[in-house]
């Protein structure tokens, strides 16, 4: 069965959110990726490569606060669209499934597909406006 988990956008301050989340929380993060790891197609603005790709803090039992600063091209943040439903699916049959099923009669922002980071992956509105990532991560042993 999937996992959902809740991912943040911010505007910047990501490190700083989740430095904060994690005072509170306690625990390690248990990955943090910048821009500038991303393949160099796929890199934002100079000035934004040190900032935060992707950060994922444990906050309890199989539960993941993860988030990202969101790059100046995908326009600024705007209070309710800053927060995604995150799906962690066991397999890529359940994530195309998922994917195919909540994204009907929606808006798919970024295809499912095979990412660069070892992982299945799409993201989505929905017909209801609610933002969803669908992720399926691939044996890395």
């Amino acid at each position: 069965m999937a996992a959902v988990n809740p991912y943040l956008n911010f505007d910047g301050n990501t490190e700083e959110a989740f430095n904060f989340y994690k005072s509170v929380f306690g625990g390690e993060f248990s990955v943090v990726s910048r821009f500038d790891a991303m393949p160099q197609e796929y890199q934002p603005d100079q000035s934004e490569l040190n900032k935060i790709m992707h950060i994922s803090l444990p906050i309890g039992p199989g539960s993941i606060l993860m988030g990202s600063d969101r790059p100046k091209s995908y326009g600024p943040i705007n209070k309710g669209d800053n927060a995604y439903v995150a799906i962690q699916a066991e397999s890529e049959e359940e994530a195309t499934k998922l994917f195919n099923g909540l994204s009907a009669g929606g808006i798919v922002t970024m295809p499912l597909e095979k990412a660069f980071w070892g992982a299945f992956f799409g993201m989505f509105n929905d017909q209801f406006g609610v933002q969803w990532m669908i992720n399926y991560d691939y044996d890395r042993s």
